[in-house]
């Protein structure tokens, strides 16, 4: 579903959803990471309170799950394809390569992170993997809000590509 999602929301987002925000708001590469950034919590609250009704022996609809996904995917939308573009125009000439590789390394990082916190979720299977969902809306909340408290003092510079 999430590659679909992509394929739907980028030209949804290019379209429409950037352009409506920008006639309340100047919406910059900044404002459309921070926003993605607080858009992810409560996709995590969703399948936590989904997974609390599934280990309370409930049937939730897989609708909600999708919404969940929708969400997640909404937010990556407005935060890996900017945060791509943004580290690009923020590096001068001759250090486009090194960012963009630096960029990706903190993606690795992201996962490496996940790795070691999904190896410990097994041992507390016993009182059930929902704390785990809100552990994450809660990592993502803090990220969101330590990424705008870093922002107050950032500079924007724009490098862009000289044609010959």
């Amino acid at each position: 579903v999430n590659p679909i999602m992509i394929l739907i929301l980028v030209p949804l987002s290019t379209y429409y959803i950037y352009p409506f925000l920008n006639k309340y708001f100047k919406l910059t590469a900044i404002k459309k990471i921070s926003i993605g950034l607080f858009l992810a919590v409560p996709s995590f609250v969703i399948i936590g309170y989904l997974q609390s009704q599934i280990e309370a022996g409930l049937n939730p609809s897989i609708g909600w799950q999708v919404l969940a996904y929708a969400i997640l995917t909404a937010s990556e939308v407005f935060v890996s394809i900017t945060c791509l573009e943004f580290s690009y125009t923020q590096a001068p000439n001759s250090m486009k390569s090194i960012v963009m590789g630096i960029f990706m390394v903190s993606i690795a990082l992201g996962n490496f992170l996940t790795a070691i916190i999904s190896k410990f979720v097994p041992q507390s299977m016993a009182t059930g993997t929902a704390p785990y969902f809100y552990f994450y809306a809660t990592l993502m909340l803090g990220t969101a809000m330590l990424f705008l408290f870093i922002l107050k003092t950032y500079k924007e510079t724009v490098y862009l590509h000289e044609e010959k």
